[in-house]
């Protein structure tokens, strides 16, 4: 069930919110629970039993972790360190699993093939639950808290399970530690202000999905989908911008709808986004895209490598792990490896050359790392490696191309110039430039009357069942 689609805004949301406002506190975490995994069963049925396991699995290891501690320290220490990796490993086992084993033996018949071997493994292909990259992260986060001592494991099943399955984050993020919402599980209050203000978050993100997001769907949908001879130049570019634009207004519309559904419940959520496409560096890209995923790497995989701490190469190969491992959680294919490389690569090259350091013209380091992203998109967004080859030969003008050189009007229309103006202007900091010059009254009325002329056209654009799935569901 998609968050823009009309069964989930004018139905399972609505009848979510109100009975979850008319229940008594204490019943409000056990709704959570049932209604999330019932929102997950229309969304996966099949998937819905590796959701369960992951609930069990983590809370049973968490609960083992923290129980009755001996006397004898070192036995204490040896016991919790085990029992971490476990949880780490059978997380990792049913990722591992269901997202990587059909990737694994093609690879192995592929390379046994081009020596001679023929196919020597039956080639595995198994559905991949939704949000499955979400909900493992968000386990393995939980158990390493535990273990360092940062969070105490809660001994209550359905708290757990509630903070585990919570719907708004479920499928596609952000990805929320348990300590970023413990508080509330136990306690919280569901104010009219947070109210209101998750609804101009929801209807944000809903906006930003329907009215941006899903039209640049369209034409990047259309123009990777021709072959590559025939692309011409102008028209592989526009691709790759629609489809920069896309990826953008879509994950984050994700992110907004999510943070304001929490926050209509009386959670906070962390921020996943903050203009990433204004950023003067790789690094600072990646403090500004997908924040709580990089956040999650680097507490998890980038400090315990030894981060920056342990001299110049090492820090550079620590970088590299990181993105290795940033691209292969995005999808079971090697252009995501590659594609998460590709940011390493420039993330060291940044460092060796202490860019931040040098006097470059802010305009050209802006222009140099939007341009490194959009290479990168090209990369995360084509089916193989010969098809991204051959766009981005065309980007540079030497492409291949043949008698049936589809033109550029043939994607161009009115409705998506000016979605694309307003798109680019969206994707810097305008919004909250504007709302520090408006009086708190001006602010009010000014966006009741915007968001409820958002909410329309872009309700009216779903009912007319103009609406696509969002792209992080399938990572």
């Amino acid at each position: 069930m998609v968050f823009s689609s009309y069964l989930f805004v004018f139905g399972f949301l609505p009848a979510f919110l109100v009975t979850y406002y008319l229940l008594r506190p204490r019943f409000r975490n056990a709704f959570i629970l049932l209604a999330s995994l019932t929102f997950y069963y229309i969304g996966d049925k099949n998937g819905i039993v590796a959701l369960i396991a992951a609930i069990v699995l983590n809370y049973a290891v968490g609960a083992l972790m923290g129980g009755a501690e001996p006397e004898d320290p070192d036995r204490t220490r040896r016991r919790r360190r085990g029992l971490l990796v476990v949880g780490i490993v059978l997380n990792l086992a049913v990722l591992v699993w269901f997202k990587y084993i059909g990737l694994f033996t093609r690879t192995v018949d592929e390379l046994s093939s081009a020596i001679g071997l023929g196919e020597i493994v039956p080639v595995i292909e198994v559905a991949l639950p939704l949000g499955i990259s979400f909900f493992v992260f968000q386990g393995i986060s939980y158990l390493v808290d535990v273990y360092r001592g940062t969070i105490a494991p809660t001994r209550n099943f359905i708290v757990f399970g509630a903070y585990k399955s919570m719907f708004p984050q479920l499928i596609a993020g952000p990805i929320v530690r348990y300590r970023d919402v413990a508080e509330a599980l136990d306690h919280r209050a569901v104010t009219d202000t947070m109210v209101f203000q998750g609804i101009i978050r929801f209807v944000t993100g809903f906006a930003k999905k329907v009215l941006l997001a899903d039209t640049f769907a369209v034409t990047a949908d259309a123009i990777f989908a021709l072959p590559s001879d025939q692309l011409s130049t102008s028209t592989t570019w526009l691709g790759v911008i629609a489809y920069t634009l896309q990826i953008y207004f879509d994950f984050s519309a994700y992110s907004d709808m999510a943070i304001g559904m929490a926050m209509m419940m009386g959670f906070r959520f962390p921020e996943n986004f903050n203009y990433p496409y204004i950023s003067r560096s790789i690094r600072e890209f990646w403090r500004r895209w997908h924040m709580t995923l990089s956040s999650w790497f680097r507490d998890y995989v980038y400090i315990p490598l030894g981060g920056s701490r342990a001299g110049k190469y090492r820090t550079y190969l620590n970088s590299l792990i990181v993105f290795m491992l940033t691209g292969l959680w995005h999808g079971a294919e090697w252009t995501f490896l590659v594609w998460g490389l590709w940011h390493g690569f420039f993330i060291v090259m940044e460092r060796v050359l202490d860019i931040d350091n040098r006097r470059i013209p802010s305009f050209l380091r802006w222009a140099g790392t939007l341009g490194v992203v959009m290479v990168g998109w090209v990369l995360f967004r084509a089916e193989s490696f010969g098809y991204a080859t051959d766009l981005l030969a065309h980007m540079i003008g030497l492409g291949p191309s043949g008698a049936a050189v589809r033109p550029l009007g043939e994607f161009v229309n009115p409705w998506l110039v000016v979605t694309g103006v307003v798109a680019m202007v969206l994707s810097m900091p305008v919004y909250p430039w504007l709302k520090e010059r408006l009086s708190p009254r001006t602010r009010l009325v000014l966006g009741w009357v915007v968001f409820s002329l958002l909410f329309v056209l872009a309700s009216t654009k779903v009912l007319a069942g103009a609406y696509s799935p969002f792209l992080y569901f399938r990572f």
